[in-house]
């Protein structure tokens, strides 16, 4: 018997994909999710759990057809696998195994940039990682563009928000920074998140290749001094590296996501997203 049918599958239901699927049910949507471990977690929220995992095959089979499917696979140390197979190999068996009239939205990373220089970046500027998961992450998002032409691609910042506050356990111990402290960070906040997936199904051009992010670079000397001064905790600081090296070091331009998607952060600036994060 073919598994039921949904209107939205999630693959990676974690931080942010979770969030996706609630507000999907909350829309009355039908919503499944693929979980190693957490299926009562899931079911209780209203979202039909399928165990499975993207490097198993056979466990696939049961994918329900879905209108929307988001992969947001995530990275789990502690299961002893590579980051290659999990981003590159799982995909690769996640598309063999689900419907492929289904738009597809794949959360991928600005780590796939390597500029060091301060430069602005769009979706057009050179993908040359300088650091191994870079390098994968840019290895799925060809593989997928190979199988899959028409995905839609998102290339996130740093995903903020409640429970998940940059290195904040290091500030809180007063623990150094290691590195430049006038380098550049790019952040989102994960309801921003939640809202760019959306506007990606809704208004995202199939095949296309969106930069996800609030707007507003930050420098690392700002952003942990701010965060400091929320969290009560010893003011940030910073010692160069003992062996000098090129960092990345880029300001992610949101224009195409702002025009061809329509997406507009509520929290366009770390410091009202990390407001709001604090307050939840």
């Amino acid at each position: 018997m073919a598994p039921p049918a949904c209107d939205g599958l999630v693959i990676g239901c974690g931080y942010l994909g979770r969030r996706v699927a609630k507000t999907w049910l909350a829309e009355g949507r039908t919503v499944a999710a693929l979980t190693r471990n957490r299926a009562e977690a899931l079911a209780a929220d209203g979202i039909a759990p399928v165990p499975g995992d993207v490097l198993d095959p056979a466990s696939l089979q049961h994918l329900p057809r879905a209108r929307t499917i988001l992969y947001a696979v995530g990275m789990d140390r502690s299961a002893g696998r590579s980051m290659r197979e999990v981003y590159v190999d799982g995909l690769r068996n996640v598309l063999a195994a689900v419907s492929p009239d289904a738009k597809f939205i794949d959360v991928s990373s600005t780590g796939v940039y390597g500029q060091t220089d301060g430069c602005e970046v769009n979706e057009d500027s050179a993908t040359e990682p300088m650091e191994e998961s870079g390098r994968v992450v840019l290895e799925a998002e060809r593989t997928l563009r190979e199988l899959r032409p028409g995905a839609i691609i998102l290339r996130f910042a740093g995903i903020y928000g409640p429970q998940r506050l940059l290195r904040r356990d290091a500030l809180v111990k007063g623990e150094p920074f290691v590195g430049d402290a006038e380098k550049w960070l790019n952040l989102i906040h994960v309801s921003d998140g939640v809202r760019a997936v959306h506007a990606a199904e809704n208004r995202g051009t199939p095949g296309r290749t969106y930069l996800i992010a609030d707007g507003t670079p930050v420098t690392r000397r700002d952003y942990y001094s701010h965060l400091a001064e929320l969290l009560g905790a010893p003011l940030a600081r910073f010692e160069q590296s003992p062996l000098p090296r090129a960092e990345p070091n880029r300001r992610i331009s949101i224009g195409r996501a702002q025009s061809e998607l329509g997406f507009v952060p509520e929290y366009p600036n770390y410091r009202e997203g990390l407001a709001a994060s604090m307050g939840e």
